[in-house]
């Protein structure tokens, strides 16, 4: 047996409503539960970040109600937060971050809580504790932050934790090392991340919060002039137009749903409406694309799709996938794998570490060095 397969692992991913936590023995998942918090759960709180107690609890209790004992973990992992921009990798959660992420985060995220649960998890029982690709991973080089606007410069905060598992898995498949490889890859759920891989480095991706194409329930990049036109027609607060970009724009502002799935519904009885605005969902993803193909010189061993968006749902979805398929197929040979393996991309970046496959980080901060 390989000493990677005997590492426990408990992997943990906050979302805005809910806790999802998983149990690893080496590389097998061997319990799966995403814990549900209502409303009146989490209003008490007034920021996000305090809600990590009454989360730490909920955990806990889920774990001794499955008869899984805490000391019985090798390393407890979690989804990273938006921290200051840092390369890609498996991260030492420590007093620098934690700090961070209580006081001056970039963005309230609900990933913020993850390093905080599973460090004090693991402080009780004297293992390391990890976070693995954040999504304020950042490898772009110097020429992709450039904007256009010397006050405005581009920065990568994307799905990057499931674009560099997608691209570690489509690497194994090729048969060659994630560093040797180009790639192209797309993550599609809430939101969309496409993203050119160079040599086992992310060096560009669309914003998700911000730029690219449009998903279920964002904008992406917008014609500017029009945005500023409506930023300053007094018709709508600051808030109202962050909400219109990011959570009620893209499909859920022209078809009332956020739900790919119900749009396929639609589709199927007959909704022109309703299969233009999905189409146009497809070629704006395959527009960018083809500008993240320029990005590496048109060398592009493959195109890689992953995310609950990617196909999973049956006909209709893969025919989405089929429709940016037939527009970049010519760039390279597409691989799709749908749905998230966010759990265990977690889980095997802290194996990695804990086998000395790979060396953990330590993080420095805004100022610091990683």
């Amino acid at each position: 047996m390989n000493k990677e397969s005997n590492f426990k692992i408990l992997a943990i991913n906050p979302g805005s409503t809910s806790t999802a936590i998983s149990v690893f023995h080496g590389y097998k998942e061997v319990f799966q539960k995403t814990i549900r918090h209502s409303v009146e759960e989490l209003k008490r709180f007034k920021r996000l970040i305090e809600q990590h107690c009454f989360r730490k609890q909920v955990i806990l209790q889920t774990l001794e109600e499955n008869n899984l004992l805490l000391p019985e973990f090798d390393a407890i992992v979690g989804r990273g937060g938006v921290l200051s921009p840092i390369p890609g990798g498996t991260y030492y959660i420590n007093d620098v971050m934690l700090e961070e992420l209580r006081e001056r985060p970039r963005l309230e995220h609900a990933s913020n809580l993850a390093a905080q649960i599973a460090f004090e998890l693991a402080d009780t029982i004297k293992v390391p504790s990890f976070i693995v690709d954040p999504v304020a991973v950042d490898e772009m080089e110097p020429i992709a932050r450039i904007s256009g606007l010397p006050e405005i410069q581009r920065d990568s905060l994307s799905h990057a934790l499931s674009l560099k598992a997608a691209a570690r898995r489509a690497a194994q498949d090729i048969g060659k090392p994630y560093s040797e490889l180009n790639l192209i890859v797309v993550h599609l759920g809430g939101g969309v991340s496409v993203s050119a891989h160079q040599k086992g480095r992310m060096v560009d991706v669309s914003n998700a919060s911000s730029e690219g194409p449009f998903s279920p329930e964002r904008t992406g990049t917008l014609p500017v002039l029009e945005l500023i036109k409506m930023c300053y027609s007094g018709k709508y607060a600051e808030d109202e137009m962050r909400k219109k970009v990011m959570g009620k724009g893209g499909i859920v502002a022209y078809l009332g749903t956020n739900s790919t799935l119900e749009v396929e519904q639609l589709i199927a009885q007959g909704d022109k409406k309703a299969e233009l605005i999905y189409q146009a969902m497809a070629y704006q993803i395959a527009k960018c694309i083809g500008e993240m193909s320029t990005v590496l010189k048109g060398k592009v061993d493959n195109i890689v799709i992953t995310g609950n968006g990617a196909g999973e749902k049956g006909a209709l979805g893969k025919t989405f996938v089929n429709w940016i398929k037939e527009r970049v197929e010519f760039i390279a040979p597409v691989l799709v794998y749908p749905g998230s393996d966010e759990m265990k991309s977690l889980a095997m970046g802290a194996i990695r570490v804990l086998s000395g496959e790979e060396k953990g980080m330590v993080y420095g901060g805004s100022e610091g060095s990683t």
